[in-house]
């Protein structure tokens, strides 16, 4: 079997306010692998392509092989965000391909399932504690038991008085909404320095966060230790790191409890089960991280069903998911999803659909992750 092309796709799916890149691997035998590689999207597509070219005529099983051709093509780009996104897509399509050419779904190639279902959170996010705790309840009442929300209202990485009040008054109301057997999941998107980190994240304790996510920027490796050192609450980061070098120091230093790549960041599957490893050897969790589409939902899925420090994945079925798929995305049951059955990834992507709604103007509601989030908004955009 031989790779014979490799396309990018860009796309706004309707009633969505992002564009999003779906990769697709065909090969000489007719099977077809589809990856995701949302990110700066006009951007990562030509690199996909232009990578994509340099493994036309190869063996698409050869999947460790073409990663490190990727990685290495070029000297002076490294480990960038646009050239791990698009190295990420096309793995994930080769994946995508290895699985249905042996009849068995992805994770069955990387050592087995050792779950039956995954563990997924809803949000809480609003714009006020009363809109907050309405939210909240909305997946309370369809089984969820963990949340995620960003309860600040600041722009940049200095907080307000007034931001930082209603924050915590969130917070403080959706905990009392919706008991103590529903996880919390506080993050902050890197806009605290560390002394309000600490000085926030000791005012979140009674409210006990499963885990306070990217309270500062993640560049500074020994300020996030600060912050860590200085309070009682599991810190967690990863979404904008990228490849297992990324997460060396932050493991070897101890700075986190919970490492979060992204698999159509990060490096692809591969890279996320290498990364996941890493992290088990410091009795680190790993939570995913996935705003993004359907193919990066599923692929992430297929690495947490055998993944042994797995905690929690990001992540859900939006309504535009079926808007680009050949049939329905599997819908969460309670919170939960089921472990994909089909060969493979388990999707398929509806080509004439992509091509219906090209690529589009970036508007996101509330600016750079600067608005609330109800739940009609994180499921066209999950941040």
């Amino acid at each position: 079997m031989k790779i014979t092309e490799v396309k990018a796709y860009v796309t706004m799916p309707p009633g969505v306010q992002n564009n999003y890149v779906f990769v697709k691997v065909s090969t000489d035998e007719g099977l077809v692998g589809w990856g995701e590689s949302s990110i700066g999207a006009t951007s990562v597509a030509g690199v996909v392509e232009e990578f994509g070219d340099s493994i036309i005529g190869k063996d698409p099983h050869r999947i460790e092989e073409h990663w490190q051709h990727m990685y290495h093509l070029y000297h002076n780009i490294r480990g960038g965000p646009i050239q791990m996104a698009a190295i990420s897509g096309i793995e994930i399509a080769l994946w995508d391909i290895k699985g249905q050419a042996l009849g068995v779904p992805v994770y069955e190639l990387l050592g087995g399932a050792m779950r039956d279902k995954v563990w997924a959170y809803g949000r809480f996010d609003g714009p006020s504690p009363e809109g907050a705790v309405e939210n909240a309840m909305s997946f309370v009442d369809r089984g969820y038991t963990a949340l995620k929300g960003d309860p600040f209202a600041h722009q940049g990485q200095y907080t307000t008085a007034e931001s930082e009040r209603k924050a915590l008054a969130i917070v403080a109301a959706v905990r009392d909404a919706v008991g103590d057997d529903v996880e919390l999941l506080i993050e902050v998107h890197g806009r605290l320095t560390p002394a309000e980190a600490i000085r926030v994240g000791e005012a979140l304790e009674p409210y006990r966060p499963y885990f306070y996510e990217e309270p500062i920027p993640p560049q500074n490796v020994d300020a996030m230790l600060k912050v860590a050192q200085a309070i009682n609450i599991p810190l967690a980061t990863g979404e904008r790191i990228y490849t297992k070098w990324g997460f060396k120091d932050l493991l070897e230093k101890q700075v986190v409890s919970v490492v979060q790549p992204d698999v159509c960041h990060a490096g692809g599957i591969s890279e996320l089960k290498k990364i996941a490893a890493m992290a088990e050897v410091y009795y680190v969790g790993f939570a995913p991280h996935n705003p993004y589409g359907p193919v990066n939902t599923m692929a992430a899925i297929h690495v947490d069903a055998c993944t042994p420090n797995f905690l929690i994945q990001e992540g859900g079925h939006a309504p535009w998911y079926d808007s680009v798929l050949t049939e329905p995305f599997p819908a969460q049951e309670g919170g939960y999803f089921n472990l994909p059955t089909k060969p493979g990834i388990g999707l398929a992507l509806d080509e004439d659909a992509l091509k219906e709604h090209p690529a589009g103007r970036v508007n996101l509601p509330g600016g750079y992750r600067g608005g609330y989030q109800t739940e009609s908004r994180q499921q066209s955009h999950w941040v």
